[in-house]
């Protein structure tokens, strides 16, 4: 199976990326059908991207803003529908309006590169690309730190990726572990039915100013400076804060922000703090360890590739990949946002598009 450009992922970067690929003029590349075009291989079972896997009590006018996909608004809707449902019914319908070629669910286990592009090794067959843009995103691999003790504890361990909504925790003690939104948001939503203790491995910074244009590009610019000097992107609430949402600043006058120092080990009932010069060792029972310690990019079918530098990351010219000028990156480091996926997904295209033109066809 052949494509001119494969795009792996079907979320908000992927489908911006197939976009722009059917306003280049590309037609879509069918198993069977003549070589070229371009396709895009999707892991999910459905539409949405990770949309699809949000936890239901997570409603429109509980998220940050959603920018709509290029050419199509988001569809009116009750601000307590959860994004879930919304979002997974947009993408379908913007599949079908833009005739993108999608192929679900399909697994890209490995990628290589040759003189003439790439080889795919996928859960239905090899497919060929002359260029490769990667969309895969970070939410099938959440990240869980390391701490002494973790494998003993007796009581239930979550990541983000896993939780549900709060009832389930009804009557429960529940660590939260971790300093972005989705801390905050599991924080405001667990602390109507349960006990909470927040912990951090550093001080939360609470943004007071609106977050304007200016602020974006700064912070955009910041995660730019990490990749190009190939350095693994860092997390989008390091380098703009955390916003006050009134579901927050409700939360935040219940005094559920109160935050601790991240702990030193794990017990088998909870967790525990060594003696420090200002206080004395001290241990905590709990029920649940919920970490919403973030995700990682996806990116491990690339690892034949051998892009990542000594200090872990990748080194990027906007969303192209230096080593190799075929491949473009979209929804990471700097474009890992709504709006910043649909712009990588246009520019990649554009700049992926012309390198193939140069490049003789195989």
């Amino acid at each position: 199976m052949d494509a001119d450009v494969v795009v792996i992922g079907a979320g908000q970067a992927g489908l911006s990326a197939g976009h722009a690929l059917r306003r280049a003029g590309l037609d879509g590349a069918r198993p069977g059908g003549r070589p070229g075009g371009f396709v895009l291989l999707d892991a999910g079972d459905g539409p949405g991207g990770a949309w699809a896997h949000r936890w239901p009590s997570l409603r429109l006018d509980r998220v940050n803003r959603i920018h709509d996909l290029p050419g199509m608004p988001q569809p009116a809707a009750p601000p307590d529908t959860p994004a879930s449902e919304l979002m997974s019914a947009y993408f379908a319908d913007y599949e079908q309006v833009f005739e993108l070629p999608v192929r679900r669910p399909v697994q890209v286990r490995a990628v290589r590169a040759d003189d003439h592009g790439f080889r795919l090794d996928t859960s239905e067959g090899w497919w060929t690309a002359r260029g490769l843009v990667n969309a895969t995103g970070t939410w099938t691999r959440p990240f869980v730190p390391s701490y002494p003790g973790r494998a003993d504890f007796r009581g239930r361990q979550l990541h983000t990726a896993g939780y549900r909504g709060p009832e389930e925790f009804a009557g429960q003690h529940v660590v939260v572990v971790g300093g972005g939104i989705s801390a905050v948001q599991h924080l405001a939503e667990i602390s109507e039915v349960a006990t909470t203790t927040w912990v951090t491995r550093r001080e939360p910074v609470w943004r007071t100013d609106d977050f304007d244009a200016d602020a974006g590009r700064a912070a955009v610019a910041m995660v730019d400076e990490r990749v190009r000097a190939g350095l693994p992107p860092v997390s989008v609430v390091r380098v703009t804060g955390l916003a006050r949402s009134p579901m927050l600043a409700a939360a935040t006058a219940r005094g559920v922000y109160t935050r601790l120092p991240v702990f030193d080990r794990i017990t088998p009932d909870g967790v525990h703090w060594d003696a420090t010069a200002t206080s004395p060792a001290r241990d905590l029972r709990a029920d649940v360890l919920l970490w919403a310690t973030g995700f990682r990019a996806a990116l491990d079918h690339l690892a034949p590739l051998h892009l990542r530098t000594p200090g872990g990351g990748i080194v990027m010219d906007g969303t192209r990949v230096v080593a190799e000028p075929r491949l473009h990156l979209v929804g990471y480091g700097p474009s890992a946002s709504t709006v910043g996926a649909n712009r990588a997904g246009r520019a990649a295209v554009r700049e992926l598009l012309a390198t193939l033109q140069r490049a003789p066809a195989a």
